[in-house]
């Protein structure tokens, strides 16, 4: 080859050298700035989305699945590190909630939850109860709660879940007919931490049990002691706040009865006076309450009924009479329970606001003769159901000290003939036939203020 070939080929080369060099740059750069965006993504840990689509699914696995829009990842890929939050924190927002239970297992969950969207209401609280998930060690049942969570995520509705009744494998003291918690809490944490991997971030808070001033949901071997509750709530509670700082924490609802024999049942003041000075607000976000209205008005406190002002044509005045050396009690008016409560927090120097985990108004006309232990529904007609419900959730956004206030119930009589299975059908607002109670349009009407 002669000089002047080499000199033509040689600025040739360098050129294509210099335009390879400039393309492997170019590539190595891109994948450089692709690299950091996912793992900036991955760093997030894995999100379900709080609004996945409605083809989204939940591959059976229970702890080693975690939905996320329509995909499944691994649980091991979740971070589970302090502030690693999935969401928003709810604590400290006293923006009020609207909500309402379901028991969607014979209305189907897309139809209970078309009716909730249909009442305008932002939250729904679904009972989980562990025994009946959880019979066999390790073999947990997902399969209606997953219909449930992926169901309200797509109808973009909050989820608060009330989890309940550890399974008899985990208690050494059971009988028929009698729940209770395990005996050593950090199954119940670890249960709930399963419940918060496969789910996060489409659920929104938990409530810590129910109603445990009662024998029939606490018992135990040391009975109904609200030190036995505190030694479950701590344990649950810091398993919540290290895994999704950003879910509500909601200690258990108690059920006020008028009745304190410390056996069957403990008054709920003094549960939650017991509870207060062993540190209960430290470890929550929320106290949990519940009242079934019996036949009062809202508005109405104890007082002011036992002294004459009770709603003309009463017939039903249960243990609330002048032969009860506890009169006038709390725990027949909504309004003197709600604000016994907030009384008690601000007592103790604190501004913990209230959720108000279950209320209602029963009402037996079109429904059936109530059992035992619920005449109060006859006093109760289906309009005036309707208006006390209208008028708590009204009371309670205006209150100031209620972040959270949860109707029972929705659709408990639907399928159902009469009051065979539960008295909770008093209380529902749709008929067994799933039409409308005249409870219903009130709600569907009421104004949602923020």
């Amino acid at each position: 080859m002669s000089d002047s070939g080499q000199g033509q080929v040689q600025p040739q080369l360098l050129r294509g050298l210099a335009i390879a060099w400039a393309g492997i740059v170019a590539l190595v750069s891109l994948c450089i700035v692709l690299g950091m965006g996912w793992g900036l993504r991955a760093g997030q840990g894995p999100l379900l989305a709080a609004r996945p689509s409605p083809q989204a699914s939940v591959v059976p696995g229970g702890e080693q699945e975690t939905l996320l829009g329509d995909q499944t990842l691994p649980s091991a890929t979740l971070d589970a590190s302090p502030g690693a939050s999935a969401q928003p924190s709810l604590a400290g927002d006293l923006t009020f909630g609207y909500g309402i239970e379901i028991h969607p297992q014979q209305a189907g969950v897309e139809f209970s939850l078309d009716k909730v969207q249909e009442l305008g209401l932002g939250w729904i609280a679904y009972r989980v109860d562990w025994a009946e998930m959880e019979p066999e060690p390790g073999s947990v049942e997902w399969v209606d709660l997953d219909t449930v969570i992926v169901a309200a995520s797509a109808h973009d509705l909050k989820v608060l879940l009330k989890v309940v009744s550890a399974p008899t494998w985990t208690r050494s003291v059971t009988t028929a007919g009698k729940n209770g918690p395990p005996d050593d809490p950090q199954r119940y944490a670890a249960f709930l931490l399963q419940i918060m991997q496969r789910y996060r971030g489409a659920i929104h808070a938990i409530a810590i049990w129910d109603e445990q001033n009662l024998g029939d949901e606490w018992y135990t071997a040391g009975g109904l002691n609200p030190s036995g509750y505190m030694d479950l709530l701590i344990p649950s509670s810091q398993a919540i706040r290290q895994f999704d700082p950003g879910l509500m924490v909601i200690s258990g609802a108690l059920m006020p009865t008028g009745r304190d024999d410390g056996v069957t049942v403990v008054d709920d003041f003094r549960y939650m006076r017991e509870m207060l000075a062993a540190g209960l607000l430290d470890h929550i976000d929320c106290v949990g309450m519940k009242h079934i209205g019996f036949n009062l008005p809202p508005t109405i406190s104890s007082e002011d009924a036992f002294f004459g002002e009770l709603p003309a044509d009463t017939r039903f005045v249960g243990p609330y009479d002048a032969t009860n050396p506890a009169n006038p009690h709390h725990s027949w008016s909504f309004y003197s329970t709600l604000n016994g409560y907030h009384s008690m927090i601000v007592a103790v120097e604190r501004d913990t606001p209230l959720c108000v985990t279950e209320f209602g108004w029963a009402s037996a006309e079109g429904i059936g003769d109530p059992p035992s232990g619920f005449e109060f529904a006859y006093d109760n007609t289906p309009q005036l159901q309707g208006e006390y419900i209208v008028r708590a959730f009204q009371s309670m956004h205006d209150g100031g000290f209620v972040q959270l206030g949860i109707l029972f119930n929705l659709d408990h009589a639907v399928g159902k003939g009469g009051l065979a299975q539960s008295p909770d059908v008093l209380f529902s607002i749709l008929l067994a036939n799933g039409s409308p109670r005249p409870a219903f349009q009130s709600v569907q009407d009421m104004p949602k203020l923020p």
